[in-house]
């Protein structure tokens, strides 16, 4: 039965902060004690069982691969909790100084994976550093936003403004700028929190008669961070608080970070005066992705799945063929890959074209939505202003020749339709003439950056 020394963890650990970055090292890696290696078990103390939960879930097989290269036979790890810990010191991004009646309810940071529980002082979610966010044209503009808040320098924006769909990285965003903020000023007193979490500590310091304690607490801090912003438009006592807490930090000159599904302007119920001042700053919209970053993601991700899952053979086309296919939400994007990784492991086999279709059968069918021919050929005429009988009729000019290569463009990629079929659709063409039209605005794709716009516009009504 082998044990392992101190230097031999040693050692190891450095792998791991190789593998796993420096953020992630330094919250979940660092704080773990090896004790000893008994039976097949290698035995490690924790200053938390929440810690010792996590690193379980999320980095515990990493561990083991590791551990097994150093060490024969060992199967499995456990944490034991460290007797002396009862508390552990409070990060630099939670609530600093906050009144205890407050503090024992609802914390400030938490975690995704600990949303239920609401764990006091739960730490920002690791995995949601700049390191880990894989930046594209959709989201170039608010990732530049966002390092430039996170510097700590000068309010330059204030507010700054994330807004997007769901999985599309602003929640990610909003962690990334707090772990910065901790590590280049650890100074500042940041406070990130959930508008539902704003209302809540509110709705309990009006009950318990508390609202000089909230007032001074949310007026006192350096960098305020609000996720989800929309939940409290129509809550309007809070929608009152939360403008005068706004006010009170921007006349300080101290910075604002707001996120929300959707652009101020369109959220409903929500009073004008706040929809003006949310205005007031830098406003970004993080676009749906398109094809190159959603395959960008994937091969981040499929690293990580490749040092869990050693030697898992991975077919070619497996990543386009499902950055193609599952187009509206990263994050079902990343569960698919996830899921499509411990399948193949289970059964032992490599990841191929069809284990991918059997895998992953329900994702790809909720993610299928039949585009036909009229409805591109719709969107196209209505995009470009032009009558539909003449985008299919026989007219060559240019204004309706380049919307209808447009047409035709986005036939061939969106439809399982052939050329002479997409051909007979418009106005009976023949299929040389659909090759010749898909040619030139693969092309011009390259070269305009206009007909850049419009296609990836189009896609996304169409695939909408």
């Amino acid at each position: 039965m082998g044990n392992m020394t101190q230097e031999q963890w040693g050692k190891l650990q450095q792998n791991l902060l190789t593998t796993v970055g420096k953020n992630n090292y330094a919250t979940w890696i660092e704080p773990l004690e090896f004790l000893e290696i008994a039976e097949d078990v290698a035995v490690f103390e924790v200053p938390t069982s929440f810690l010792g939960n996590y690193v379980s879930q999320n980095f515990g097989d990493l561990i083991l691969h590791q551990l097994s290269e150093v060490v024969e036979n060992v199967r499995r790890i456990n944490f034991r909790v460290a007797a002396n810990s009862s508390q552990r010191p409070t990060r630099k991004a939670e609530i600093v100084d906050m009144p205890k009646e407050v503090q024992k309810d609802a914390p400030a940071v938490v975690p995704q994976a600990a949303r239920e529980d609401l764990v006091p002082g739960a730490p920002l979610d690791a995995r949601f550093t700049f390191d880990t966010f894989v930046v594209g044209k959709p989201n170039e503009l608010a990732h530049a936003a966002a390092r430039r808040v996170a510097e700590g320098g000068p309010v330059t924006f204030n507010p700054l403004f994330l807004y997007g769909g769901v999985g599309l990285g602003k929640t990610h965003l909003m962690h990334a700028i707090a772990w910065e903020l901790q590590t280049q000023r650890p100074d500042l007193n940041v406070v990130y929190l959930s508008a539902e979490q704003f209302m809540y500590r509110f709705v309990q310091a009006l009950r318990d008669r508390k609202m000089m304690d909230f007032k001074q607490l949310f007026r006192s801090v350096d960098v305020l961070m609000v996720d989800d912003v929309q939940f409290i438009a129509g809550k309007d006592s809070t929608q009152e608080e939360f403008f005068h807490t706004f006010n009170a930090l921007v006349d300080q000159n101290k910075q604002i970070i707001i996120s929300a599904d959707r652009a101020p302007g369109e959220i409903k119920d929500l009073e004008d005066r706040i929809k003006s001042r949310l205005q007031c700053g830098l406003v970004v919209d993080l676009h749906p992705t398109d094809y190159e970053l959603r395959l960008g993601i994937l091969q981040s991700k499929v690293e990580l799945h490749k040092m869990q899952y050693p030697g898992l053979e991975l077919a070619p086309g497996v990543l386009e063929f499902l950055a193609h296919r599952i187009s509206t939400n990263v994050r079902v994007l990343e569960g698919a890959l996830t899921r499509l990784f411990a399948f193949a492991s289970l059964v032992g086999r490599p990841i191929t074209m069809d284990l991918t279709q059997d895998c992953l059968a329900d994702v790809l069918r909720a993610s299928e939505r039949k585009i036909t021919v009229e409805e591109i050929q719709r969107k196209v005429s209505e995009h470009y202003n032009i009558r539909l009988s003449d985008m299919i009729g026989p007219k060559r000019v240019r204004s309706y020749a380049r919307p209808r290569q447009v047409a035709m463009y986005l036939c061939k990629q969106l439809t399982s339709r052939s050329l002479p079929e997409i051909g007979r659709r418009f106005g009976g063409r023949d299929h040389t003439t659909v090759m010749h039209g898909v040619k030139r605005i693969e092309e011009l794709r390259v070269q305009d950056g206009q007909i850049a716009e419009d296609l990836e516009m189009l896609r996304r009504a169409l695939e909408a």
